[in-house]
């Protein structure tokens, strides 16, 4: 199991364990949705020929405020405390989520899914980057990893946390209670301080184009934030429509494939970021390219794994689905440090910012429409075979440019190294 290296500061493994569980909390929050639409369907949705269609605008209108909010939330959290952003964002996504719980029609949850989206804009630049301010090169590796752990462990806890307290206490209620743990952590956010100099900070002038210019003048970083917009096209396919696919393909019952689903997208989600950063901190010393190297190879073994799980009956199907989702979050840890340690440190945020908004846009906003789409007009194989082809281009696009974030990470170390003002 990956440690916390002893050498790290218990400032930084405080902050590191406050980060996490903020992460967990942001992507339950996301999830609960998933977790009681049937529901709020039958809340708000009853006999509407559109519900369907209508409840993933819930969804939609998270993702578009968040992707949207992002770079210009990453470019604040560049230039002022990003602890007090990443208070500020909790408390706002925390209060969002106790608003859904009062909502009383349709279009009032959708207004509380866009500021949802809007505190998470904040969140998302700002927290990776403080990690990277706060351990060296050869650990963000397995800091990032154990960070990003949250995206498998808190999109399952968050629909398994969701489905419980809605049968048991109602669907409001699956809302409610994420508040006051969110404020919480939102007041300890603001008992940090910030790794970087104040005074500096304030100092800085306000960005202009070329600051901007810069980050797409980094080979590396253009590949890999479009390998992740191949990934996250992936990811975002086969979280939404693989139960769905299971249960009406395979006539299994809907309850026991989103458990069954559910409970291995979160042991792999889990197994696998950690192992990613294990690998990427194992194999640093001998190739300074091991981000991409992980990440790449990871891709493309889960090829095939989809591959078998579109061609094997079940219960046998259940292991290249597994080992699918192992090899497509193997990557997270590995690509994100290799994001931040080429980028500048003063534009980090702006850098995981504008990743984020290319991911989303033409990542997973775009797949389950897509998906759905082709399933429409063929069938759930011919759906699912484009997902296997785009986490092949993904693994293509990171193998093939690992010289480039060789060169980009010797430029960014001698950037680094060079006296200040020089």
């Amino acid at each position: 199991m990956t440690t916390v290296p002893s050498s790290s500061s218990p400032v930084a493994i405080r902050a590191l364990l406050l980060l996490i569980a903020i992460n967990l909390l942001g992507y339950m929050d996301r999830y609960i949705l998933a977790g009681i639409t049937p529901a709020l369907k039958a809340e708000f949705l009853v006999g509407d020929p559109d519900a369907n269609a209508k409840a993933g605008l819930w969804s939609t209108a998270f993702l578009v405020s968040y992707m949207v909010a992002s770079p210009v939330l990453g470019w604040l959290a560049d230039r002022r405390s990003r602890w007090v952003i990443i208070a500020v964002s909790v408390a706002v996504w925390s209060l969002a989520a106790g608003a859904s719980g009062l909502a009383g029609s349709f279009v009032a949850l959708l207004i509380t899914r866009v500021f949802l989206g809007l505190g998470e804009a904040g969140y998302g630049p700002a927290a990776p980057t403080l990690i990277a301010d706060l351990f060296p090169r050869e650990q963000r590796n397995r800091m990032l990893s154990w960070f990003f752990m949250a995206i498998p462990v808190g999109s399952a806890l968050g629909y398994g946390f969701g489905g419980l307290v809605g049968q048991t206490l109602g669907w409001r209620w699956a809302f409610f209670l994420v508040v006051p743990v969110g404020l919480v952590m939102a007041g300890l956010c603001l008992l940090q301080k910030d790794p970087r100099d104040r005074l500096a900070l304030a100092a800085r002038p306000a960005p202009g184009l070329t600051d901007y210019l810069r980050l797409l003048k980094i080979p590396s970083y253009v590949a890999n934030v479009a390998a992740q917009t191949a990934m996250t096209f992936a990811i975002g396919g086969l979280s939404v429509w693989a139960p769905t696919y299971i249960h009406e393909a395979h006539d299994l019952p809907i309850a026991q494939v989103d458990l069954i689903f559910g409970g291995l997208l979160a042991f792999a989600g889990l197994s696998a970021t950690l192992c990613g950063g294990r690998l990427g901190d194992m194999l640093r010393d001998r190739t300074p390219a091991a981000g991409f190297l992980i990440a790449g190879s990871g891709m493309l073994l889960g090829f095939p794994m989809m591959l078998l799980m579109l061609h094997s009956p079940f219960p046998w199907a259940w292991v290249p689905i597994f080992f699918a989702m192992f090899f497509l979050f193997l990557n997270i840890g590995p690509a994100n440090a290799a994001l931040a340690n080429v980028t500048p440190p003063a534009l980090r945020s702006t850098a995981f910012a504008l990743n984020i908004l290319v991911i989303h846009l033409l990542g997973d906003a775009l797949s389950p429409w897509l998906i759905g789409v082709i399933k429409d007009r063929s069938t759930w194989d011919a759906a699912f075979l484009s997902v296997s082809v785009v986490m092949l281009v993904a693994g293509l696009i990171w193998l093939l440019t690992m010289p480039l974030l060789v060169r980009d990470l010797a430029a960014a170390e001698e950037f680094e190294a060079a006296p200040k003002g020089a």
